[in-house]
């Protein structure tokens, strides 16, 4: 298990219990908002400033400790999983699943290479996959 101090000590950020509340959020909801954040941390942290929340969730994304996931309908969400992996969508809930196959990772990054797309040159291959979870 790894330690939220840790975590941010690695990227060089110092440790505040602001810093540590939004991580802890991030690793302890799923895909979360910042109003999700937010609502989690003001039941510790009743005083927390809103710009203090988005200040920090962006030195976060440009350190590389969390990633930015935006949703069909632009919805901003946080995901702590730094692994490449893909997103499973529930079209009937906002619910979102990671989704990890590196079978399926060789497969995209082969097609892609011996497609070469023109004048564009991919970053990063990360499917959006839309269905309805089965419970």
């Amino acid at each position: 298990m790894f330690s939220l101090k840790s975590k941010l000590s690695e990227k060089g950020l110092k440790i505040t219990p602001q810093r540590l509340s939004i991580l802890d959020a991030i690793y302890n909801i799923n895909h979360p908002t910042a109003d999700d954040i937010i609502k989690h941390i003001r039941q510790k942290h009743s005083n927390i400033a809103i710009g203090t929340v988005y200040k920090v969730l962006e030195t976060f994304v440009q350190k590389g400790l969390i990633k930015r996931i935006t949703t069909e309908k632009d919805v901003i969400r946080y995901d702590g999983l730094l692994r490449h992996h893909h997103h499973l969508y529930s079209t009937d809930t906002v619910l979102i699943k990671d989704y990890i196959d590196e079978e399926l990772d060789k497969i995209l990054v082969g097609y892609f290479k011996k497609k070469q797309i023109h004048g564009f040159e991919i970053e990063e291959l990360t499917l959006q996959i839309k269905g309805k979870f089965n419970n």
